[in-house]
């Protein structure tokens, strides 16, 4: 139950949001255990609408019309939710059965926590621009989409957590592009397979990778040399953004510090491999809990930022 919440199908629409999260998360456990408990179902309300987004644009074998006019009937219950507890018509063709569920969880989390809109319309502009754009040709480019595909999700989860701060912000956007980019490693033979390729065209050249290859699912020393390269500029990032890890007390720092810990220990596993993603994609599961508790409890913090984080200590 979420605090606050005495209407019953309130409660059961949190519900649906957190049963499809935990059913459907990749490499990092959405509105887990580590969260406060009161930010769980706000969390995985906020991933059960950007997930069913996500695959308008991605999955299946629609066409791209039919992805944009799904992502524009999303967009038009984004506001409806949030203006008021309208969860607008039933689910259309092509829509989750659970779609009346997402949107009276989401509109409730918008209004309870004062979210704003603007953060979720960033990402349905990043799943559009994923029905149309399937190559990108410089770092900027690519950057500006995980401005709008991954870092509002941090920005929504502190602003769950009652923190705003312009700081605390840009460790969280710093972390969040670093997730999204590495995931773009991880998947780049899958995501090829499927007709689409994220490393930016210029790292591509910078070291002479062709696509061809990867049509022939041939991981070159080419292709190895400019996902070095990538995971390099990965893991700057996810070392710029550390910070944020050490400024929480309770369950929030250890939920940060675990999706740290998850993203370069997937960065590592690439190295380990030399990159060779056509052969094998590394992922994480639960072979990889007692590492996890180990680095946790060994964790050691940059130093305690002279930083006024806000919000109540959670």
């Amino acid at each position: 139950m979420v605090e606050g919440v005495v209407d019953d199908a309130v409660a059961d629409a949190y519900a649906a949001c957190v049963r499809d999260a935990r059913r459907h998360y990749e490499n990092f456990p959405v509105a887990s255990w580590l969260l406060p408990r009161d930010a769980r179902p706000h969390v995985a309300a906020v991933y059960a609408f950007a997930r069913a987004a996500d695959d308008f644009a991605d999955e299946g074998e629609r066409e791209p019309g039919e992805r944009h006019r799904l992502l524009d009937s999303w967009s038009e219950r984004l506001r409806a939710a949030a203006s008021s507890d309208t969860t607008g018509p039933p689910p259309r063709p092509g829509e989750p059965s659970h779609t009346v569920d997402i949107f009276r969880a989401v509109g409730a989390t918008i209004r309870a926590c004062s979210l704003p809109v603007g953060l979720f319309e960033d990402l349905l502009s990043a799943f559009r621009q994923d029905v149309d754009v399937t190559r990108y040709s410089t770092w900027a480019d690519l950057l500006d989409y995980c401005r709008r595909s991954a870092n509002p999700v941090g920005r929504l989860v502190l602003r769950i957590s009652g923190r705003r701060s312009a700081q605390l912000d840009g460790w969280s956007d710093d972390i969040c592009t670093a997730l999204q980019l590495t995931n773009f490693w991880q998947d780049l033979q899958r995501d090829h397979d499927r007709g689409r390729v994220y490393l930016p065209r210029d790292e591509q050249r910078a070291h002479g990778a062709r696509e061809e290859d990867l049509a022939a699912r041939r991981m070159t020393p080419a292709w190895q040399a400019a996902l070095g390269s990538a995971a390099l500029r990965t893991r700057a990032l996810f070392n710029a953004g550390r910070p944020l890890c050490d400024v929480f007390d309770g369950r929030l720092r250890y939920e940060l510090r675990a999706t740290w810990l998850g993203g370069t220990r997937i960065l590592d596993r690439l190295a380990a491999i030399r990159f060779d993603v056509a052969r094998r994609r590394p992922a994480l599961g639960l072979r990889d809990a007692p590492w996890f508790a180990w680095k946790l409890l060994a964790w050691t913090s940059l130093g305690r930022r002279s930083l006024s984080v806000g919000g109540p200590r959670i």
